[in-house]
């Protein structure tokens, strides 16, 4: 069972104070968010690329590069890259040369991105929004294979027999599927037999069960071996020394942001009664004490069956010194409870 951190570098006004930190400090918070997490003995830290004011980090693999040569252990992947936008060859030499800086510690998730606006800032159209990403996925597979690749198709020029450099220190780079949860997005992993993560941010999340067993049996009846295949959640939350403290830190800025995108999409205010039912052990929010996360935690492993776990934080603009302390709290108290437990239900 991994257990890791994720960001998308917000740089919100802070819901209290109304200061807003420029992108620059954010990202080289993020770097000191990285060497923590690693030091605490945390799994993995996925950065999310978003090309808007209120995030920072445009180029994940960049951000990650610079936390690449002062950690030792942790790895370090897009959460996620939004490939359908993007030049595939480009996207694995950044993160081929990520895991050669990294000694073998760089991954991809790969998704087609919750935001739309990498769209007409790289000239792409919305209304490809599928095509784009099958065929950029084909592609990066491609690359994946094979150091000499020639590939064709309807939105990228054609490859004749190039060599792409450099290539990774691990034998595959790996590349995991990112899905908001839906089964199409499921059965595509499975039948190339990729890594799945699912973001469960809202409502239950005992209904990804049914997608999570869904995508095994397909990879199963694709004929991949589905021991080696694995299962991430990616879902908000926050740690506090009492569940009390980090409710109260953790639901204004949390708020603000999601009020913000709700006026953008349509979505009513984002109200303290709904953050308080996702609180509960069946809720999508992992907010509370040591023992509240962990016991979340230990629930999604039991009733879905993940095998990594990305709490996202912040949301919203949060004091950094809050959110390396939740970091801290993570790897030190919550990963251990995980982990034995997880273990003991393994050898039950």
């Amino acid at each position: 069972m991994e257990i890791g951190i994720s960001t998308f570098a917000e740089t919100t006004p802070d819901a209290l104070t109304g200061k807003t930190v420029s992108h620059a400090e954010r990202l080289r918070q993020i770097v000191e968010e990285i060497k923590l997490a690693d030091a605490v003995g945390l799994d993995v830290y996925g950065v999310g690329e978003h090309h808007r004011e209120d995030y920072a980090a445009s180029v994940p693999s960049v951000v990650l590069a610079a936390a690449a040569m002062q950690t030792k252990q942790i790895r370090l992947t897009s959460a996620v890259t939004v490939l359908s936008s993007d030049d595939p060859v480009r996207v694995f030499q950044q993160f081929a040369t990520l895991d050669g800086l990294s000694n073998g510690r760089a991954e991809i998730m790969a998704g087609r991105g919750s935001f739309i606006e990498s769209f007409p800032l790289f000239g792409n159209n919305l209304n490809d929004y599928d095509a784009l990403f099958e065929e950029k996925l084909d592609l990066l597979l491609n690359l994946q294979e094979n150091e000499i690749v020639t590939s064709s198709g309807h939105f990228r020029p054609s490859i004749q027999e190039r060599g792409i450099y450099p290539r990774p220190v691990q034998e595959k780079l790996p590349i995991w599927v990112a899905s908001g949860g839906t089964p199409q997005s499921a059965i595509r992993a499975a039948t190339l037999g990729l890594p799945l993560t699912l973001a469960i941010i809202g409502g239950s999340p005992l209904y990804f069960a049914r997608i999570v067993q869904l995508y095994y049996d397909v990879a199963k009846k694709a004929g991949h071996d589905i021991s080696k295949l694995r299962v991430a959640s990616h879902s908000h939350g926050f740690i506090a020394d009492t569940t009390e403290l980090a409710v109260e830190q953790f639901f204004p800025s949390t708020a603000a942001a999601m009020t913000k995108l709700g006026r953008e999409r349509g979505w009513a205010p984002y109200a303290r009664e709904a953050f308080d039912d996702a609180r509960s052990l069946e809720g999508a929010l992992y907010v509370g004490d040591v023992d509240t996360v962990a016991k979340k935690i230990i629930y999604l492993y039991e009733h879905v069956g993940i095998s990594r776990f990305f709490l996202h934080m912040p949301v919203g603009s949060m004091p950094h010194d809050q959110i390396m302390h939740a970091i801290e709290l993570l790897g030190t108290k919550v990963a251990p409870i995980v982990r034995e437990e997880v273990a003991r239900l393994k050898n039950r």
